[in-house]
């Protein structure tokens, strides 16, 4: 069976994805993967052994899109976030069974519409994208290995660095500011035998430049990722642990089974609750910073003492 599993998004977003692919993947292995995905995320997908073909979303009009799902002779598609692009595209490429859930106008499009109310957050959202899955096969086994992503060869050159990735992006809607994070490193630092490594996407070069000049006198390594995706995901995977806000980058350690501390925003839509990783929730510690000032001041501490 071809399966396409469309998840068009950002980073983070296509990262949820994976859990959902990869029991697809191994409910029947010659099960043949597709995936439609966002251009910066085809680096990870490629790197991803039980994903098959990729079809690049690309803004492409919606009648070339659909001649790509064409080409590929889909006999069942499953839609973990939709948009009325792309669920017409799969319409006019008349896949036999198509699975989304049953939000916005797009949802007329498809044979199978789920109702399963994110909002409510009953459940984290790469659970919600396992569920889709039972809709094609009900017996469906959702568990999966993890880490989910393993390298070979890896350069172990950092494997003993603490990393703080101060970069704020994605659908994170909290952080400390650079201030805060100084403060955070230099207690890390009063441990001599810490090692810290800083850490910047290909455009935060400017945040690199604050901080080089915050740490100038201090032995800390900063590291801009230019690289591309999956070499930066292999440095994450030697890390002791990875520290940052809720974006791309923390979906990204925790895939590659690094130990993280996370910095949520204090709302329901962004917690953790909503937003944990795919990865072993034993490794993961999540802190949601308060909008009160006090409040804020008093997770600060917290952390702090953490961190010392």
């Amino acid at each position: 069976m071809n399966i396409l599993v469309v998840r068009t998004d950002k980073l983070g977003d296509f990262i949820t994805a994976l859990p959902a692919i990869n029991v697809l993947k191994n409910y029947n292995s010659k099960n043949k993967i597709i995936v439609c995905i966002a251009p910066l995320n085809k680096s990870l997908a490629e790197a991803c052994d039980f994903i098959d073909e990729i079809i690049i979303d690309n803004g492409q009009s919606v009648f070339e899109l659909s001649h790509s799902f064409k080409d590929a002779k889909i006999d069942a598609c499953v839609t973990l976030f939709s948009n009325t692009r792309v669920a017409f595209a799969q319409f006019l490429a008349k896949i036999p069974k198509t699975i989304a859930p049953a939000t916005k106008i797009a949802q007329v499009f498809y044979t199978n519409r789920i109702k399963q109310r994110r909002s409510e957050v009953k459940m984290a959202e790469f659970e919600y994208n396992l569920e889709l899955t039972k809709e094609l096969f009900p017996d469906i086994d959702l568990t999966y290995k993890q880490p989910l992503l393993e390298f070979k060869d890896v350069d172990k050159k950092y494997k003993d660095y603490i990393c703080f990735h101060v970069g704020f992006g994605g659908s994170s809607d909290a952080n400390w500011t650079l201030d805060e994070y100084e403060i955070l490193i230099r207690e890390v630092l009063k441990n001599k035998q810490n090692k810290v490594i800083l850490t910047f996407g290909p455009d935060e070069k400017h945040l690199l430049e604050d901080m080089k000049k915050r740490f100038k006198d201090d032995n800390i390594v900063l590291y801009l990722s230019t690289d591309g995706l999956v070499e930066f995901a292999k440095l994450i995977s030697t890390f002791k642990v990875f520290i940052s806000t809720s974006t791309g980058t923390y979906h990204l350690a925790s895939l590659v089974g690094t130990k993280t501390i996370t910095f949520f925003a204090d709302t329901l839509f962004a917690s953790p609750k909503r937003w944990k990783s795919i990865g072993d929730e034993k490794l993961q510690q999540h802190y949601m910073i308060p909008q009160d000032k006090t409040d804020r001041v008093n997770m600060f501490e917290k952390i702090n003492r953490l961190l010392a």
